[in-house]
């Protein structure tokens, strides 16, 4: 998604356009990522005498990178678009650089260098995903002028679809404030919720930008309402799954699975023609088909030929739209944990899945705390020890089982943090922050550590940036983490993505890639390096898989995490690299299994196939015993008291057959 206009060109429009009329309307949007305020986006509406001109600089910082952003929208006094220019990020490594012109009937589009023609049928608007806002607004304006149709044909590609989901009365300047809520579909992937005024002008607009990260978009004077607002979204989009009817809702209190083959993660064995009976969500009963008595009134499923595990779990999860929800279920995923979310949302979402007002997996809430700084990231943040300990205790009592820490914590206030954690009960994971070391870090009450990098920058390295696993100091290291118990989730498959060549097939990587949504698609393929910075980090690559292979040798503990990547499938492709690293087929699922319940310390209650546990359990066709990436071919999700078709998850959220 790499897309590039010649600014030149771009400002000259733009002075033309106010020459021409200097009373112009304008207005602020302010820019957020986990509701931290990080930018702005200004916009000016220019009258002509045949055409009306929105031109829109729209900026913000990521973690200390620029994302910036201009744009300039022509449509003629009835809103019919005429031409759109776009040019800039939209996010830290995503770029687009699109002009599109409509002429009587056709469109002539430039993307980057790619010039082409393509003729406009039905009802057509120019657009370039989720930024900026005020295109957007226009977006709305036109769709209602057309009398709210169903579609609209999107350029340079793709369609949207934009509801009105209802009415919200929020409660502004001490007066009622009615706004209308739309759902925008096909700009990401997913939903967007956008809330406009009676005018039709757009007042706040929350979804995703191009790093699946939070990003919310508010008018300047109405950012107070923002917190609020993203609280409804994680309501309201949840919502969209329960009562579209596609999911069954129904409960089965008893379900009896007969003939697997269930895969025991905690003895290391498989127990052929087994029946695995379940009541009222719990497992009751394992036995022999035939020998174990099934209720009358059970609904029956018939695993002949198929394998039965433990529903799987990712340790790094980011839950930053209602959408992973069924995409994690469908890929046999019951069991996340959120490492670090906006407060409000993961909280609104989690409260709807566990009350049965929405749909995904069991969640633990892994708080994040950032510290101040450029690099910062979300608005809980904390540079001295009365900070870290209020922000501790707002998590603690909101029902957060973790504290993540982020890479902006002072290295001194690391201790205040995880002191007070530990005396909540709440163990600490997540980034080693800037000016520590991994050793640093657990020394100063570290429990688990996020992203094999770490471990990495803490070996003796090779002039090519590959590990020497030779020097007694790397072994060190290994032996240090063993030693303290720290726990690694090494979400080997970000830095696959990360230091893939771009013309590299992705489907080696995901075999389901053209499965995703567009959005989705193109977000994914164009992540990664040229091929000659490819081949330069390669080196380095191999050493992280490689390390996966030596921390399970020195009998570290692993938990298997995505960082987010393919939605739901990563977990697949974490397990499947750490077999191409070296553990066998049956360590690999234990990472994904028992081991993250032991160390959550629920496995009592899940994590394997046992009498008296959760039934979350997946039906699985083919032997991933044998073939680790048999592991994707989940035909069947049970959790609790509910079963799911994964296909029928997957077309909720966009996904193809």
């Amino acid at each position: 998604m790499k897309k590039f206009l010649s600014i030149l060109i771009l400002s000259g429009l733009f002075l033309n356009s106010y020459a021409q009329d200097t009373s112009a309307n304008s207005g602020t949007f302010f820019l957020h990522k986990f509701e931290q305020h990080i930018g702005k986006e200004t916009y000016h509406i220019v009258n002509n005498k045949d055409s009306k001109t929105y031109t829109a600089d729209f900026k913000f910082v990521d973690r200390g990178s620029p994302v910036p952003l201009k744009a300039e929208l022509n449509v003629n006094p009835v809103l019919e678009p005429l031409s759109l220019k776009i040019k800039g990020n939209v996010a830290r490594s995503a770029t687009v650089n699109d002009e599109i012109t409509i002429t009587g009937g056709q469109a002539h589009i430039k993307v980057d260098d790619s010039v082409y023609d393509k003729k406009v049928s039905g009802l057509t608007f120019p657009i370039g995903g989720y930024a900026p806002t005020i295109v957007q607004q226009v977006l709305i304006q036109y769709w209602k002028k057309h009398h709210e149709p169903a579609n609209i044909n999107t350029l340079p590609t793709g369609s949207v679809q934009i509801k009105l989901d209802g009415h919200d009365t929020l409660t502004y300047n001490n007066k009622p404030l009615i706004l209308e809520r739309y759902t925008i579909g096909g700009l990401i992937w997913g939903n967007e919720f956008v809330w406009t005024d009676k005018q039709g002008q757009l007042i706040c607009l929350i979804g995703n930008d191009a790093e699946f990260d939070k990003f919310e978009s508010v008018r300047e004077p109405y950012e107070a309402l923002l917190s609020t607002l993203i609280g409804k979204t994680a309501i309201y989009s949840m919502r969209l799954f329960t009562k579209s009817g596609s999911v069954k809702a129904s409960t089965d209190k008893l379900i009896a699975i007969t003939n697997g083959t269930i895969v025991d993660v905690v003895n290391e064995k498989t127990i052929p023609d087994a029946t695995v009976l379940i009541e009222n969500g719990i497992i009751k009963k394992i036995g022999k088909t035939g020998e174990v008595s099934i209720p009358a009134g059970a609904k029956v499923i018939d695993a002949k030929g198929k394998m039965l595990l433990p529903g799987l779990w990712d340790m790094h999860a980011h839950f930053e739209q209602a959408e992973w929800g069924p995409a994690y279920l469908a890929a046999g995923v019951t069991t996340v944990r959120d490492c670090g979310n906006e407060f409000s949302f993961i909280n609104a979402i989690k409260d709807a899945i566990d009350h049965g007002r929405g749909l995904g997996p069991e969640i633990i809430k892994a708080g994040i705390i950032d510290g101040k700084g450029p690099y910062a990231l979300g608005i809980i943040q904390a540079d001295t020890k009365e900070e870290a300990i209020k922000a501790v205790d707002r998590y603690k009592e909101n029902g957060f089982a973790e504290i993540k820490i982020y890479s902006s914590v002072k290295p001194a206030i690391v201790k205040a943090i995880c002191d007070e954690a530990h005396k909540q009960g709440l163990p600490v994971t997540g980034h080693i922050p800037n000016g520590m070391t991994l050793q640093a870090g657990v020394d100063s009450g570290m429990d688990m550590v996020n992203h094999v990098q770490y471990v990495w920058s803490v070996t003796k390295r090779n002039k090519d940036f590959s590990t020497n696993f030779d020097d007694p100091a790397t072994q060190k290291v290994f032996d240090f983490i063993k030693l303290h118990n720290t726990v690694i989730d090494p979400t080997i498959g970000v830095f696959e993505m990360e230091f893939r060549s771009v013309k590299d097939d992705i489907t080696t990587m995901e075999p389901a890639f053209y499965k995703l949504p567009l959005p989705l698609q193109a977000l994914l393929k164009n992540t990664g390096q040229d091929t000659a910075a490819a081949r330069k980090y390669k080196p380095l690559y191999q050493s992280m898989v490689t390390i996966v292979k030596k921390l399970h040798d020195a009998g570290v503990t692993i938990v298997a995490g995505t960082d987010q990547g393919f939605p739901g499938f990563s977990v697949a492709r974490e397990l499947e690299l750490y077999v191409q690293a070296g553990l066998t087929p049956a360590d690999a699922i234990q990472t994904a299994t028992i081991i993250p319940a032991r160390v959550t310390k629920t496995d009592k209650n899940t994590g394997s196939i046992e009498e008296g546990k959760n039934a979350d359990l997946i039906i699985v066709d083919g032997d991933p015993l044998k073939n680790i990436r048999d592991i994707r071919n989940v035909t069947t999700v049970i959790r609790g008291e509910h079963i799911y078709d994964p296909g029928t998850l997957h077309r909720l959220v966009g996904f193809s057959k």
